[in-house]
């Protein structure tokens, strides 16, 4: 099959990889771009797979919290200048607040009564598309709880209270002083916000992905030469490392990366009073997994002329 520059571009941007290996490698895989990265990465001449492409979404993500639970949500819009404005950063803020109300997720958010409308929240944004002049999407929300401790929230790229670009919420479960686990589990969430990782524990990690880094690894060890029971050697080596970037719990803390993460809410046991233990985090970025179009203007410009 012919593979396009527009492929290898997309693929280069993705790993890094100058144009020549790109398209040796779309070559080999027949242009599916995720094989083509593993065959990349296999031969060393790509280290991760990255997401390429900007997204469609803007809009907000916005965060609500109360003395054992938090939320996050996000509410989209056409273009950045919409995030700005004050009737749409007060939708995003009600959201959330009806959310806090909820099981937390969308369905439950999305049916739920939008303040002051009796309509759901859903027909009150489709209602503000009108007012706002741009289409408009609730997109997802979830919720964490704790019986004892803390949610913390945080918000990066914070255009307003509660509202920005990220929303993380990190739970720390614990029978001690609530304040002080709840500063110390927004200091995990400011870590989060930062690597962003795949789990909070190695177990939880998606088996689909470990499998696809140890596959990854076999075939990079194998080059070596080595011997099989060698070879399985460096890859448990390897699984272990990619486990300590990817881990939330394994992860060197971004604020003190001499300790782990799971260390330094050990370490924070004492000012708590209490034993204390993460038991999970979610973290929103805005419009991620949502693939955005990007058009050529030039060639639209001589389409146009041609036309």
């Amino acid at each position: 099959m012919s593979i396009s520059a527009a492929q290898v571009k997309q693929l280069r941007d993705m790993t890094g990889a100058g144009m020549m290996d790109c398209k040796a490698a779309l070559a080999e895989t027949n242009g599916d771009m995720e094989a083509a990265v593993d065959w990349l990465r296999k031969k060393g001449i790509a280290k991760a797979d990255k997401k390429s492409g900007r997204t469609a979404a803007e809009g907000l993500v916005g965060v609500a919290s109360d003395a054992t639970g938090a939320v996050v949500v996000e509410v989209n819009s056409e273009t950045d200048f919409v995030a700005r404005n004050d009737g749409f950063q007060d939708i995003v803020r009600n959201v959330a607040q009806v959310a806090l109300g909820t099981d937390g997720s969308t369905d439950a958010v999305a049916s739920a009564t939008y303040p002051g409308s009796g309509k759901s929240v859903a027909e009150s944004i489709k209602d503000a598309v009108g007012t706002i002049g741009e289409n408009l999407n609730f997109r997802r929300s979830t919720k964490l709880s704790v019986s004892s401790g803390a949610v913390a929230t945080y918000v990066h790229n914070a255009v307003a209270d509660g509202l920005g670009k990220m929303g993380v919420l990190v739970a720390i479960e614990t029978t001690g002083n609530a304040d002080a686990a709840r500063a110390v589990a927004r200091q995990v969430a400011m870590h989060v916000a930062a690597t962003n990782p795949l789990a909070l524990t190695a177990e939880e990690v998606d088996p689909a992905v470990v499998a696809r880094e140890k596959d990854i690894f076999s075939d990079q060890a194998r080059q070596s030469g080595k011997p099989e029971n060698i070879i399985e050697k460096m890859v448990e080596g390897r699984l272990r490392k990619f486990y300590e970037e990817v881990v939330l719990l394994k992860q060197n803390f971004v604020l003190n990366p001499d300790i782990t993460v799971e260390k330094a809410v050990k370490d924070a046991e004492k000012e708590i009073g209490a034993p204390a233990k993460i038991t999970g985090f979610v973290r929103f970025a805005l419009g991620e997994g949502i693939e955005k179009e990007v058009s050529d203007f030039a060639a639209e410009v001589a389409a146009a002329a041609k036309g």
